[in-house]
C-alpha cells in the first residue's frame, strides 16, 4: 500500500496523534498502538478493564498478556522493570475552583516532571495544545454499567490531538462543546456529589488527555482505589471540621465519595488518609462546618496559576 491509500486510511486525527507521538521521546511505536486502541475503542478497554465487558471472559486473558508487556521497562543488569497500572494510568483529584480553570485556560500549557503534583513514575505532563478544543465524551465507566449514573456525557477530553481524535472517531458519543458548556457541565456534576478528576495515562503521549467526573459507584479508578490500587492522587488538600458550628446531620458523611468521613459523638470526623481533598463535602455542609486546608503529606495542588508562575517568572 503506498503513501497516498496509507494517507486516506488513517482519518486527520489520527495523522495528528502519529505526528505528536513522533515528537515525544521515547515513545515508541508500541507505545503508540496502546493509545490508539485506548482511544479507538475506550468502550472496549475500559469494560475489560473493569470486568464490566460481555466479553471479559474471552478477551481478558488476551488484555492481561498485552498488559504484562505494556508494563515491562528496561532498566540496568537488573533486566525488565514491572509497573504497576497505576504508573501508566492515573488521575488526580481536583477542586471544582482547579476544574474550571483546567476548561477555561486559553494559552497553550506544557508543564513536565510534576512530581510533587503526579507522583507516579510515568504520565505526569500537562502539556495542552489547543486547549480550548472541548470535547464531551459519554463516560466509558458508567456506560459499562447495567445500571449508571446519569447522565452519561461528563468526560471532558480537552486538547488535541486527543479532543479531534474522540470527535472524529465517536460522532454518536461525543461532540464538541464551548468552555462555557464544559464549565457548567462540572458545576452540575459537583452538585450532584461528584468528584473531578485530571487523568494522565502513559499511552497517551505520557500526559494529560481528560477531565472526568466520578462517583464510586462506576468509576472504575475509584473502586480500585478502595481495593488497594492506588490510582487516583489526592488533592494536596484534606478537611477538616469546625467542631464549634458542626450539628452532627450526617449529611457529610452521606456525600463523602472516599468513605472518609464519619460520626463521633455526634460531630463529623475526617480521616486525613481517607480523604482526597475534592471538597464535595464542604458544599454540602449547611452550617458551613467543613472547609479544606493544604495538607504537605498529599501533595501538590493541581493549580494551574501557581504551577504556571514560575515558568512566567523565573
Amino acid at each position: 500500500m503506498d503513501n497516498q491509500r496509507w494517507f486516506h486510511f488513517f482519518r486527520p486525527s489520527t495523522w495528528a496523534f502519529i505526528r505528536e507521538a513522533r515528537c515525544t521521546p521515547d515513545f515508541s511505536l508500541f507505545d503508540w498502538l496502546h493509545g490508539y486502541v485506548y482511544m479507538r475503542w475506550p468502550y472496549l478497554y475500559i469494560g475489560l478493564g473493569t470486568g464490566r465487558h460481555p466479553l471479559t471472559r474471552w478477551l481478558a486473558p488476551l488484555a492481561s498478556g498485552l498488559l504484562r508487556l505494556t508494563h515491562l521497562r528496561p532498566t540496568t543488569s537488573a533486566g525488565p522493570n514491572p509497573m504497576t497500572i497505576a504508573d501508566t494510568y492515573h488521575g488526580k483529584v481536583v477542586s471544582l475552583p482547579a476544574a474550571r480553570r483546567l476548561v477555561t485556560i486559553n494559552q497553550e500549557i506544557n508543564l513536565t516532571n510534576l512530581e510533587q503534583v503526579i507522583p507516579y513514575g510515568h504520565a505526569r505532563d500537562l502539556v495542552l495544545s489547543y486547549p480550548q478544543q472541548i470535547v464531551v465524551l459519554e463516560c466509558p465507566c458508567r456506560k459499562n454499567r447495567p445500571n449508571p449514573c446519569l447522565p452519561l456525557d461528563v468526560c471532558l477530553i480537552i486538547g488535541d490531538p486527543f479532543a479531534g481524535f474522540m470527535a472524529e472517531h465517536h460522532p454518536t458519543r461525543a461532540r464538541r462543546i464551548t468552555v462555557e458548556e464544559a464549565v457548567a457541565i462540572l458545576e452540575a456534576e459537583h452538585a450532584r456529589g461528584h468528584v473531578h478528576h485530571a487523568f494522565f495515562k502513559d499511552a497517551l503521549l505520557g500526559r494529560f488527555y481528560a477531565l472526568c467526573n466520578c462517583c464510586a459507584c462506576c468509576c472504575g479508578a475509584m473502586q480500585a482505589q478502595r481495593n488497594g490500587i492506588p490510582m487516583l492522587a489526592a488533592s494536596g488538600y484534606v478537611g477538616q471540621v469546625d467542631e464549634i458550628v458542626c450539628l452532627g446531620c450526617g449529611l457529610c458523611v452521606e456525600s463523602c465519595q472516599f468513605g472518609a468521613i464519619s460520626l463521633s459523638e455526634g460531630l463529623a470526623e475526617i480521616d486525613p488518609a481517607q480523604c482526597m481533598g475534592c471538597g464535595v463535602c464542604v458544599s454540602r455542609c449547611p452550617q458551613e462546618a467543613l472547609s479544606l486546608r493544604r495538607e504537605p503529606g498529599r501533595g501538590s495542588p493541581l493549580d494551574l496559576d501557581e504551577l504556571l508562575t514560575p515558568a512566567l517568572h523565573p
